[in-house]
């Protein structure tokens, strides 16, 4: 089921949201490129804004609050029913919390956590917000990965802190790739080990109906694409939007 109506199992991927310096314009970008509406939050809120699909939310848009900022990503936030408990449980396994757990007036509970490998990531534990209302399905989040490094380390830190499997990819033997599955075996997502990585970092992989066509939209309106390609798991474009942002958007095959 693509809907989502009540909060994520612990460690789940459950909202994104991409600070930046221009609202106005990543609106009309993202707009573009996946069909979203948009619900602009008030200026007391900091303009945060929902990303919607149908109504729903998939995604949060909000102004940078460092106005001298020139580096952007979308943050992911993992799904957690004890934000306290597990912003702990983190720095126990050889984390750091930067943000303290703090409420979201009835929205719900978070904290930001950086891994012992330098990624960066939030937890959420859900009030009035879920988190994102549709996934896996086209213009939506459809998985996230961890781009390291230390592919060890973040194993074993992941491990500790979600009680994740840890899973080879028979698929894909020459690359260096770990699935993460929760306890009940649903997969999550995966980490990659690169040595050759400029920044340890999640990545978010939107699902569209047609990459190709996705791309051409991404150039025709201030982003940049790389060319598709196809994988084992279907056929894939990296995206950069006109702030920097990068993220991929991907069909998927036969085997995903």
């Amino acid at each position: 089921m693509s809907e989502v109506t009540t909060a994520q199992p612990p460690g789940t991927p459950t909202w994104l949201d991409l600070g930046i310096p221009d609202l106005d314009r990543a609106m009309g970008f993202y707009g573009a490129v996946f069909g979203w509406e948009f619900e602009v939050g008030p200026e007391e809120a900091g303009r945060y804004t929902q990303c919607l699909l149908r109504g729903r939310r998939v995604a949060g848009l909000m102004p940078h609050q460092d106005p001298d900022a020139t580096e952007f990503w979308w943050n992911l936030y993992f799904a957690t029913d004890d934000c306290d408990a597990t912003a702990a449980t983190a720095e126990r396994a050889g984390g750091s919390v930067v943000t303290a757990p703090t409420d979201v007036m009835d929205e719900g509970r978070m904290a930001i956590v950086r891994d012992p490998t330098g990624a960066q990531f939030g937890l959420w534990q859900a009030g009035a917000h879920l988190g994102c209302e549709l996934v896996n399905e086209p213009n939506a989040l459809l998985r996230n990965d961890l781009l390291t490094r230390d592919p060890a380390a973040a194993r074993e830190f992941y491990r500790a802190v979600f009680d994740y499997s840890l899973d080879g990819d028979p698929n894909m033997p020459d690359a260096d790739f770990t699935f993460l599955r929760r306890p009940d075996g649903h997969e999550i997502g995966g980490i990659v080990g690169d040595p050759s990585a400029e920044r340890p970092g999640w990545g978010t992989l939107f699902q569209v109906d047609d990459v190709d066509e996705t791309v051409r939209r991404v150039r025709d309106n201030g982003g940049t694409a790389a060319d598709p390609f196809d994988m084992v798991y279907g056929r894939l474009a990296g995206i950069t939007d006109p702030f920097g942002a990068t993220f991929q958007v991907g069909s998927p095959g036969a085997e995903a």
